[in-house]
């Protein structure tokens, strides 16, 4: 008897799933396990105890993570390795405040202090002690389309404001 068709999408994961490289995975679950709350589902150790594949559960979306192998050209490299954070994880929280806090006093560093934005989130950044950046947020108020585009303008100017009087 034949078993049945998988899944195209595997149970428990979304349409999008983020795969963080970096060094020391190892190291970085622990991390994510103190700073968010993440729920390690798998772990594949490969060459060196090097880890090839992890799998964790953080609020209901899974991320993939492993450490940096060597490889041809054009392989994923770690932020570490490259020197920058080329993306930002999103993560919404029901407290941004304590969530921030938390992950900072688990190693993170703050990157922009959790603030009320224009879109209606109140939302701060940070940076692991792997490089990755993340956004974490709590929507406060859901507005429309034209009260986001006021309030960028708003945003964009007293932007510009500051920086005229930095370079004046």
């Amino acid at each position: 008897m034949a078993k049945p068709a998988a899944k195209p999408i595997p149970e428990g994961f979304h349409t999008v799933t983020t795969h963080l490289v970096m060094n020391n995975a190892a190291e970085a679950i622990e991390f994510y396990k103190k700073a968010f709350g993440a729920q390690e589902l798998s772990r594949m150790t490969g060459p060196g105890g090097k880890i090839g594949h992890a799998e964790l559960k953080i609020g209901d979306s899974i991320i993939f993570l492993a450490d940096e192998f060597p490889g041809p050209p054009g392989s994923p490299k770690s932020p570490h390795s490259v020197g920058a954070s080329t993306a930002t994880i999103h993560l919404y929280v029901p407290d941004v405040d304590t969530s921030f806090k938390k992950a900072v006093a688990a190693g993170a560093r703050e990157s922009m202090p959790v603030t009320d934005m224009f879109w209606g989130d109140r939302f701060g950044s940070l940076t692991d002690p792997f490089g990755h950046t993340w956004g974490i947020a709590t929507r406060k108020q859901d507005l429309t389309p034209q009260e986001i585009e006021q309030g960028a303008k708003s945003f964009w100017e007293s932007m510009q404001k500051q920086q005229q009087r930095k370079t004046a």
